[in-house]
């Protein structure tokens, strides 16, 4: 490992969070002349949307003819295998490309270790490993939906410090700051869909869509074992502008199926549980069957309480705002019954915090069950 790779494969990894190439991977990719001493990045690219050029080509288009005796750094294994667009190994060998420092290996069952095979039996040298972490967690929605095929879930909470949503009125806007709400309109734009439980619309009547930042707007999937979703709704009023789709049970009734989908509303039918409500499992898994990636569920209490106890959620932001609203107003932020114990309690493992206007954010990892504490 030269003296520059840790540096120029950070480059890259913040060059991989450009673009919206769902629901394939985010990629990026230098190329950089190494001499003695210094560098130079001839190039730099990144996967802009699916079926465009991958990082690596983009950046070799970038480069010409410089790219031969380059360095190319990049931050997932480059494919060996055709797709909508050529593998990768082979552009990056025409090129000239004389070594390629690698973050992560690609998770991809079906071509793990073939990219890295290539480029060594071709005379190209390879470094692998570096920022490898990093690396891991720019794909890691990617890297679920590949190996499990099922959508990468992140739970959104805004919150009293008293974890209550609402006032014992109803009364919910806004608990929290101008600054936690922009930040919740960039999650939405990072994800393929935002999804709420049929108690959010029908009392919020929210829109879901993109606002207070630039991004394309996620599908907008509504849990709702009965099909009460109103056709007055606003999600409905816009389904033909804005993807629109409702999960729901056999229980539901065709009529109102009927008159949803003539207003462009996609009504998808998966399996109950035992309580008669969404099996939440199969709905990621029947969301990743349409090439749903990732899945921001922005409420209510009782649809996190539910992907909670079913330990299916990734990753949480929690907003919490300074103030207090009383255990005798609204359900909690989460609804359900809990863990027996703190030792079996879902918890972040590597909390980031931070502020936004007057609230704590604090974001990460969702981890099932804490490791033994130090005596």
């Amino acid at each position: 490992m030269s003296e520059f790779d840790q540096e120029l494969m950070a480059k890259a990894i913040e060059t991989a969070g450009k673009g919206d190439p769902a629901p394939n991977p985010h990629v990026g990719c230098l190329i950089v002349s190494v001499s003695a001493g210094s560098y130079k990045i001839l190039a730099e690219g990144h996967h802009e949307e699916a079926g465009r050029d991958h990082a690596e080509v983009a950046a070799l288009r970038q480069a010409g003819d410089k790219a031969r005796g380059a360095t190319a750094y990049v931050t997932l294994e480059p494919c060996n295998h055709n797709g909508k667009t050529p593998p990768c190994v082979d552009a990056l060998i025409q090129a000239g490309i004389a070594r390629v420092v690698i973050g992560c290996r690609d998770p991809n069952p079906n071509v793990e270790g073939g990219g890295v095979e290539k480029l060594t039996s071709n005379g190209i040298e390879v470094v692998f490993g570096v920022h490898e972490q990093k690396a891991q967690e720019l794909i890691e929605p990617w890297a679920k939906f590949i190996t499990e095929g099922h959508s990468f879930l992140t739970l959104k909470l805004a919150l009293s410090l008293d974890g209550r949503i609402a006032t014992k009125t109803g009364e919910s806007k806004w608990i929290t700051s101008p600054e936690s709400r922009a930040y919740g309109h960039k999650l939405r734009a990072r994800h393929d869909a935002v999804i709420v439980g049929i108690n959010t619309v029908v009392s919020d009547d929210p829109r879901l869509t993109v606002r207070a930042t630039s991004g394309r707007n996620p599908i907008r999937v509504i849990v709702d074992s009965k099909l009460r979703l109103p056709l007055e709704s606003k999600l409905v009023l816009s389904a033909k502008n804005t993807p629109t789709c409702v999960l729901t049970t056999s229980e539901a009734d065709a009529q109102h199926q009927q008159a949803l989908e003539d207003l462009g509303v996609n009504v998808v039918v998966i399996p109950s549980t035992a309580e008669g409500r969404c099996d939440m499992r199969a709905a990621l898994h029947e969301l990743a069957k349409r090439e749903v990636v990732s899945v921001l569920c922005e409420g209510g209490a009782e649809l996190a309480g539910s992907l909670l106890a079913g330990q299916l959620v990734d990753r949480m932001h929690a907003f919490i705002a300074p103030i207090l609203l009383g255990p005798r107003g609204r359900a909690g932020a989460v609804d359900w019954a809990g863990p027996d114990s703190l030792s079996s309690a879902p918890y972040i493992k590597h909390p980031t915090w931070e502020l936004h206007g007057n609230d704590a954010h604090v974001s990460g990892r969702l981890s099932y069950g804490r490791e033994p504490s130090p005596s």
